[in-house]
Parts: C-alpha cells; structure tokens; sequence
C-alpha cells in the first residue's frame, strides 16, 4: 500500500527534477522513489559494513582477496 509525504526541496532541485521528468519520461515520484530505495540501499551497506569490517578484520581478512582466499 502506498503512502503519499510532502517534502520541501530548493528551487534548483526542482527545476532540475523537471527537467529529468522530461527526458526521462516519467513522473516526479517514480525518480524520488528510485532515488529514495538507493540512498536507503547504500545507508544499509554502510551499516552491515560498519559492523562487519571490524570483525574481517579480527579473522585476518583485510582484501578481495582474503576474502577469495577463505571462500575457495
């Protein structure tokens, strides 16, 4: 189910926002929604990444491939 928020943003964002509705042929919501689920992705990779560097590092796991090396 679909929820509706009110946000405030510059001017300048909006006019550009417009601009890429535009070209991308799509509406405001579809790009903020997508802009939204991305930031949120990266917030959580930053999280789990916060937690979990700490402890590849206790297990001598610095690299890609220290990481290959215990995988394989």
């Amino acid at each position: 189910m679909r929820q509706t928020i009110t946000i405030s943003i510059p001017k300048s964002i909006k006019q550009k926002l417009d601009k890429l509705t535009k070209q991308e042929q799509v509406n405001r919501s579809d790009i903020v929604r997508e802009a939204l689920r991305e930031y949120l992705a990266k917030q959580e990779f930053r999280r789990l990444r916060k937690i979990l560097v700490p402890e590849a590092e206790k297990r001598g796991i610095y690299t890609d491939e220290d990481v290959f090396n215990q995988v394989s």
